[in-house]
């Protein structure tokens, strides 16, 4: 989106650049207007950021080239997944009849599941909604899913095939070969006929686990048969089924109009966001910034107050956030506006169609509480911030630190960085610590993490943080403290505690509590949760990757169902080299040569392993990407090594 501050003397096409390498790595739709602010095109992209820089890299066709040249601003609206984006894309190329876009001259809607209102119902795929009381799913954008879905369905269910239900004397093929049950003829009642439909039902509201289940046992018996082609039917369905749950619904079947209204706030800083459904359709967003130093619950009667002027301009449901009370503000539409429109609090309970849209919503006006925090550099927060702890200087650097782990297990460092006030990403870093691999010792994992950064800045040369944070209380930053100490490295250190947001200072005797509208808090709250995420999702990957690659598959011959065996068994590769050959050989039932052979194996790897890892513990120094840099600094890993001894010795 464009800027609210005065325009700059840079080149259209430079501030167009800007507004792409600012967009969100998300999906969306994007639109790009003149300088008449006429809508000219209109795209999708699955991340917005990467798809709107295109635009401005390498040699481009004619096409594109005269779109960039006739654009004089690009808008975009972010959506929670592709299938939002792809749906709306569509909604407002109709509405807006963009110059640049390719026009669909068949007018096609998107493909639903259609559960017939009858007492032996039929179940088929189509592009038309009727208001009959038949049951709908979907739309799905993805018709090969779909139909592969639907074979699979008739494939497993005996589901009626004829458009028309006429009473028979004999049953038609489908009855012979066992795809239908023949209620043409009598043959099944409607009690049980419509027992099918519970299952399916339940499967495409995501909640048919036991009918999962079940489809996934006569893939089994299928192959177990030698039926491989049923298996593969069942298969390809239960996996188009996965595709279609991942899509949410953000378009209606009804034709009732209503509007989705959410907010975000960041300090005064409060950004709108209202979904405007009409006849069922999602046509658009409206965006609306504001400064508000009122209460959270007020915000959205405040608002409204301001939005609807009119009884015409309201529609017959307004949804809006949970945790809010509403009767004011409903008794004001009743008697101020005339309006018997009513008030909607969406939660986790409602209708899938309502939270994806509410959510997509709170997401907008999220991702515009970031714009407008990129546009004014949070100088406020800094400036606080300097004056709260006495800094020499204003703290544009703040680089956060946070630990993650399991039980010990695959534990992570991340280290975020921000600058002025926003997210820095492309000086980000985490760390795969080695010292307290195995073990709980939040204070060692700081110092590890610190010490390998600020060592590698060190040897570097490189510029120091202006302040840094640590996610924890007196204990970790009095870590730290001491690491910088030993470096004899002057840069202020705090901690920021969770529980009651406390700010720690080394060897302080009592926080700083500030207040809860304060911008040094939310700024300094802002960089604990994307140290938490960026730890969190780095430990995640680590935990993924170490439960699909067992360390046992390493044996020689040891395949995946005895790799499964002795993992069970032993845990680790080390209590397996110390196990005796009657272990392994009632784990795995094996020869006794097999299983001391196995024993001797598990010997050698676990001796690799610890090498392996005292190696990583020499080069701690370092920050961990190659040997090669890890041999170039040498001295800065003895002084490393030092660190930890001392500490150790303490």
């Amino acid at each position: 989106m464009q800027s609210d501050k005065e325009p700059s003397k840079k080149s259209i096409r430079e501030i167009l650049h800007q507004t792409a390498l600012e967009a969100p790595s998300v999906s969306g739709v994007y639109l790009w207007r003149n300088a008449e602010n006429t809508v000219i095109y209109v795209g999708k992209a699955k991340n917005l950021k990467n798809r709107l820089s295109s635009y401005f890299a390498g040699n481009k066709d004619l096409k594109t080239r005269l779109l960039v040249s006739a654009a004089a601003s690009i808008e975009y609206i972010t959506t929670e997944n592709e299938y939002e984006a792809f749906l709306l894309e569509n909604n407002m190329i109709k509405k807006y009849s963009p110059r640049y876009n390719i026009n669909l001259k068949d007018g096609k809607s998107y493909p639903v599941i259609r559960i017939t209102n009858e007492d032996f119902p039929r179940l088929f795929k189509t592009r038309n909604i009727l208001h009959d009381g038949s049951t709908y799913f979907g739309p799905y954008p993805d018709a090969g899913a779909l139909d592969s879905f639907i074979d699979t369905l008739y494939q497993i269910y005996p589901l009626r095939h004829c458009k028309v239900l006429r009473q028979r004397e004999s049953p038609c093929l489908y009855y012979h070969i066992g795809q239908c049950k023949a209620p043409c003829c009598s043959r099944i009642s409607k009690e049980s006929y419509n027992e099918f439909f519970g299952e399916i039902t339940r499967l495409l509201e995501g909640k048919g686990v036991e009918t999962r289940k079940k489809l996934e046992e006569e893939m089994k018996r299928a192959s177990k048969s030698l039926n491989f082609e049923k298996a593969a039917r069942i298969r390809d369905g239960l996996s188009a089924l996965s595709i279609l749950q991942k899509q949410n619904v953000v378009e209606g079947f009804d034709s009732e109009d209503r509007d989705y209204i959410a907010y975000h706030r960041d300090g005064e800083l409060v950004s709108f966001t209202v979904l405007k459904i009409r006849e069922g359709k999602l046509l658009g967003r409206d965006n609306y910034r504001v400064k508000s130093l009122n209460e959270e619950d007020e915000l959205i009667g405040e608002f409204m107050n301001v939005y609807y002027s009119a009884k015409d301009e309201v529609p017959p449901s307004i949804y809006v956030p949970t945790q809010r009370d509403y009767e004011i503000v409903q008794e004001w539409i009743l008697r101020t506006l005339g309006s018997d429109s009513r008030l909607v609090v969406v939660d986790n309970d409602s209708e899938k169609k309502h939270v994806a849209a509410m959510n997509m919503a709170f997401h907008n006006a999220k991702e515009d509480i970031l714009r407008r925090l990129r546009e004014r550099s949070d100088l406020p927060a800094l400036e606080e911030l300097r004056e709260l702890l006495g800094l020499k200087k204003l703290p544009v650097r703040i680089e956060g630190f946070d630990i993650a782990h399991i039980g010990g297990k695959f534990p992570v460092a991340s280290l975020v960085s921000f600058y002025n006030g926003n997210p820095d990403k492309k000086n980000y870093r985490y760390f795969r610590l080695k010292t307290t691999d195995g073990y709980i010792d939040d204070f060692q994992s700081m110092r590890e993490a610190t010490s390998r950064r600020y060592t590698r800045l060190l040897n570097e040369q490189a510029d120091f943080p202006d302040l840094i944070l640590i996610d924890g209380g007196i204990g970790q930053v009095n870590a730290v403290k001491g690491v910088l100490d030993l470096l004899e490295l002057d840069i202020p250190v705090i901690a920021l505690a969770e529980k009651n947001e406390e700010i720690w200072l080394p060897d302080a005797t009592k926080a700083i509590v500030l207040p809860r509208r304060s911008d040094a808090l939310r700024l300094l709250q802002r960089i604990r949760d994307e140290t938490h995420r960026f730890a969190t999702s780095r430990n995640q990957r680590l935990r993924t990757k170490e439960n699909i690659v067992s360390v046992f598959l390493e044996l020689p011959s040891v395949g995946e169902r005895r790799a499964s065996l002795l993992e069970k068994r032993f845990v680790t590769i080390e209590n397996l080299s110390a196990s005796t050959k009657e272990d392994v050989m009632s784990a795995i039932n094996v020869s006794e040569n097999a299983a001391l052979s196995i024993i001797e194996n598990a010997v050698l790897l676990s001796r690799i392993r610890k090498e392996k890892k005292e190696s990583q513990m020499r080069s701690l120094g370092s920050a961990g990407t190659t040997a090669q840099t890890a041999a170039q600094a040498q001295y800065i890993d003895e002084l490393a090594e030092k660190i930890q001894e001392k500490f150790d010795k303490t």
